[in-house]
């Protein structure tokens, strides 16, 4: 159970994976506040968290975690007794673009963080810092690409990523252990598989697909399309995080997936099937006629799965959502929630990228 008044510090709070946490503990811990700290890029939408700001127990600093007298100043005045990271660029296409966004959030804004939770925790010796936390939101993709035949990844398997986004969140891996090693600071790193749910923003293989489907457009596969990933369900990994903070072993990381192995193609096949059914075309052709084969991307690696064997004995944590539910839930809400989708590309995410009519 959670400390009474107890305030977390969630960065990232306002993207996808992040504000579905909030969302959860806020619904699960009555009397937790929450203290989001989000830079607003272009994948960061504050309206995700309009109700819980509205609701007087979410608030939201616009800042970025690599700003060390923010970061400094936000411990000290909120006194949260855990920070939650899941800060970061994320995309792999854009960290081939331009990798310097990624080293500069995914390595700097995490060891900013963890040094100001060094001296954070080191000052408040007796004051509640036996329990805090310091959550770290990992990718299975720090360990690169995986055979057909290989097993899945597990904690002790070799890092090896293959862009500069996967290498980036190697390193912030290495820093929180070394943290814990050296400094004795209470880390918690979870590596989740694929990631899909309400809320992301669609420049990711699904949403991306379920928008340009609507609007009539081409739905690009990458290759043979034959890339295949552990698909783990956003909802899961909210209580995946809380479960860490909960139970999870200190200074430990922990594989987090659903066993949900598919291949792109398979998964863009099965929403247009659900397209098919919810929101038939106009012209009556299937959706699947939109799929169009594109080169793949430098560097994309052919399989991820991960093994959470460890995770779910330590904190008895187990995903709820299968991928076939978890998707349709997924098209539903974006069939649902049009005017969050114009808005998140009125931020000004190039229509050329992202596939959406302008009109």
């Amino acid at each position: 159970m959670g400390i009474a008044n107890e305030v977390i510090l969630v960065t990232g709070g306002c993207g996808f994976i992040g504000s579905n946490y909030v969302r959860h503990l806020l619904a699960s811990s009555p009397d937790v506040k929450v203290v989001v700290l989000d830079k607003l890029t272009y994948a960061g939408h504050r309206p995700n968290l309009e109700k819980e700001e509205k609701g007087g127990r979410c608030e939201v600093v616009v800042g970025d975690i690599a700003d060390a007298k923010l970061v400094e100043s936000l411990l000290s005045k909120h006194q949260p007794g855990s920070i939650i990271n899941f800060a970061a660029e994320s995309h792999v296409d854009r960290s081939i673009d331009e990798p310097a966004p990624f080293l500069h959030t995914n390595v700097t804004g995490t060891f900013t963080l963890l040094e100001a939770a060094r001296k954070y925790v080191g000052a408040r010796k007796g004051k509640g810092s036996d329990s805090f936390r310091f959550i770290h939101l990992s990718t299975d993709e720090v360990h690169g690409s995986l055979e057909p035949s290989d097993p899945p990844f597990s904690e002790g398997s070799t890092f090896a990523p293959n862009s500069p986004y996967a290498a980036s969140k190697a390193a912030a891996d290495h820093l929180c252990r070394a943290y814990f090693r050296t400094y004795g600071l209470s880390t918690v790193v979870l590596r989740p598989s694929n990631n899909f749910g309400p809320f992301q923003f669609p420049e990711k293989l699904i949403p991306l697909a379920i928008l340009r489907a609507l609007a009539g457009e081409k739905i690009p596969v990458y290759g043979d399309g034959k890339q295949v990933r552990d698909w783990l369900y956003v909802e899961d990994t909210a209580h995946a995080v809380e479960a860490a903070r909960q139970k999870g072993g200190l200074g430990e990381p922990y594989q987090v997936g659903a066993d949900a192995e598919k291949d792109n193609r398979t998964v863009l096949l099965a929403i247009c099937e659900i397209l098919d059914r919810l929101r038939p075309q106009a012209n009556g052709q299937p959706h699947r006629e939109l799929m169009e084969t594109v080169a793949d991307r430098p560097g994309h690696d052919r399989r991820y799965a991960t093994d959470a064997t460890k995770f779910r004995k330590q904190t008895g944590w187990t995903g709820k959502t299968t991928f076939e539910s978890g998707l349709e839930k997924t098209v539903r809400w974006y069939l649902d929630n049009p005017a969050w989708c114009q808005a998140v590309h009125a931020k000004g995410y190039a229509g050329q990228r992202l596939g959406l009519s302008k009109g």
